[in-house]
């Protein structure tokens, strides 16, 4: 833990945003250095212009690569577009509409020119697909690195279904980008784009579209105090606009856009995160939190929630994943009883709990909310979470929300849940505990070289030949999860009451091990010193 986590940005914290977006334009990327490729992770292609890992160049290649991939496709319906809060977000946008317009591809950018968090772009084109009246397909950007730090850029591919794109795609768009990059650079076309844009209400149609998937009339009725915070993100008309359509009780508690993010406190390793589940982040939010019956918060795109309550403070993210599966199981009555709840395979058991009471099937899948996909677009899933605070559910009639995760409806629906139960989200998990048992979670990292981290990812769960993990006999050693079967780049180990699962780093010389024990924390410590010694014998430390 940095020594000023959770203590206001100093000047000496901020970026120059001229000197940043300067370096957008200036640097030049090498495609020989693996730092400098374009490469997608799980939410695109992420990196800073400083370091010469997101710059025009890139943008210029992955929109030409995204304009020849559609067309591929076939997909000849509108593309939205939309950009959050980052400083390298809009000159990235711009440098997009240019290519995109040069390709004679239909765009549909904000219709006021301002933010557009993921949740409004996914929402914009599921509901554009799902419309009987169109016979084209539409997709989408989002230009965000989500809750990164100030001086990083993010740009987002989802295809027709309106989440991430699979890595079929990814691979696809990602290899033809460095191709065009290696080549010069020749075979982008690029116009200005003024006169040739479409324009979208995006924060109209999706706050008009919010009724039909939280209960406004009930959280209206009993009068809760809401107090959101956007974080200085993509959300912070939204939640006005929330306000006032919906009549409800409602306070912007930092209505302030800053690029530099001035207002933020330092995360846990001493930088500018805007991550509503990390409590050094969420300092000065935590401030308020005696203020509201619920406070919320958003990261940049709004994609990701944090819950705050008079009675807890930050809730972890996993209890809260819980309290809103077990609440919503029981409120949406129109919902399939044959659809699945889908969980990362890291995120708390006591999910699975919850879920194996509701008489529900668990869908279990890797990390990576594209896994969600195919469930939440046919309704096989009526819920799909992940551990880092992600989620999306379905509307009340079980049909398709957005595709993509949606931090407002997340913390919407703490206030729907304070509404209908007349408990706050965390004195509601307080009775989950009392019926399952209190789990203790944690994520780690252990030191591994890239090549180690390489076996690890390739290690099959029959590789593992411990036969107990703390104590506690194994019951089942994966590789791939349960859910769909796919692979999950590592391994998870089970017993009766305690797991843990080892996945390498993409960008660090580390594997992650998340690890969680019903038996308290002290069995936690013991499985994840277990979990190190299982990983180092299968990695042949």
């Amino acid at each position: 833990m940095h020594e000023r986590a959770g203590q206001r940005a100093l000047p000496e914290d901020l970026i120059d945003i001229d000197d940043l977006i300067g370096a957008f334009y200036r640097n030049v990327p090498n495609v020989e250095d693996p730092t400098q490729r374009v490469a997608f992770g799980t939410s695109g292609h992420r990196g800073s212009s400083y370091k010469s890992s997101f710059n025009e160049t890139h943008i210029l290649a992955i929109t030409q690569a995204i304009c020849e991939y559609r067309a591929q496709q076939g997909y000849t319906g509108p593309l939205f577009i939309g950009r959050d809060t980052h400083a390298l977000s809009e000159p990235a946008e711009q440098v997009a509409l240019d290519v995109l317009a040069a390709n004679g591809v239909r765009v549909l950018a904000d219709a006021e020119n301002s933010w557009v968090p993921t949740p409004a772009l996914s929402r914009a084109i599921v509901a554009y697909n799902a419309n009987p009246q169109h016979t084209d397909q539409a997709d989408g950007i989002v230009v965000t690195p989500s809750h990164n730090p100030p001086q990083d850029g993010g740009f987002k591919y989802n295809p027709p279904h309106g989440g991430p794109a699979d890595t079929d795609a990814t691979k696809w768009i990602e290899q033809r980008a460095n191709d065009i990059i290696a080549a010069g650079m020749g075979d982008v076309k690029r116009i200005n784009s003024d006169g040739h844009i479409g324009r979208y209400d995006f924060r109209g149609n999706y706050v008009r579209d919010l009724a039909s998937i939280i209960d406004f009339e009930a959280i209206q009725r009993a009068g809760v105090r809401i107090g959101a915070d956007p974080l200085g993100g993509s959300s912070v008309k939204y939640w006005q606009a929330i306000a006032d359509e919906y009549g409800i009780d409602l306070t912007v508690v930092n209505p302030e856009v800053d690029a530099r993010w001035p207002f933020m406190t330092l995360d846990w390793d001493g930088k500018i995160r805007m991550d509503p589940s990390s409590p050094s982040a969420m300092a000065s939010v935590l401030e308020h939190r005696d203020d509201y019956d619920v406070l919320t918060g958003n990261d940049a795109d709004a994609d990701r929630h944090g819950i705050v309550t008079p009675h807890a403070g930050l809730m972890n993210p996993n209890h809260y994943l819980a309290v809103c599966i077990h609440y919503l199981a029981g409120n949406r009555p129109q919902w399939s009883k044959d659809a699945g709840i889908g969980k990362t395979l890291v995120s708390s058991s006591m999910i699975d709990r919850v879920v194996a009471d509701l008489g529900r099937n668990l869908v279990e899948v890797p990390v990576g909310f594209k896994w969600f996909v195919p469930g939440l677009s046919d309704g096989t899933v009526v819920f799909g979470g992940e551990e880092s605070a992600g989620a999306s559910f379905l509307q009340f009639d079980g049909s398709t929300w957005t595709t993509d995760k949606d931090g407002i409806i997340l913390a919407l629906l703490a206030a729907e849940i304070i509404a209908v139960t007349g408990k706050s989200p965390s004195h509601y998990y307080q009775d989950l505990v009392a019926k399952f048992g209190d789990p203790a979670y944690q994520r780690v990292d252990a030191p591994a070289t890239p090549d180690q981290k390489a076996v690890l990812k390739a290690l099959s769960g029959e590789q593992i030949t411990a036969t107990e993990l703390a104590g506690e006999p194994i019951i089942a050693k994966l590789s791939e999860a349960p859910g769909n079967g796919a692979a999950i780049g590592g391994v998870k180990v089970v017993t009766e009451n305690a797991w843990f699962a080892a996945r390498p780093s993409g960008t660090e010389d580390v594997y992650k091990i998340y690890a969680e024990s019903f038996k308290g924390t002290e069995h936690l410590r013991e499985v994840q010193e277990a979990a190190k010694a299982i990983v180092a014998d299968a990695l042949g430390q």
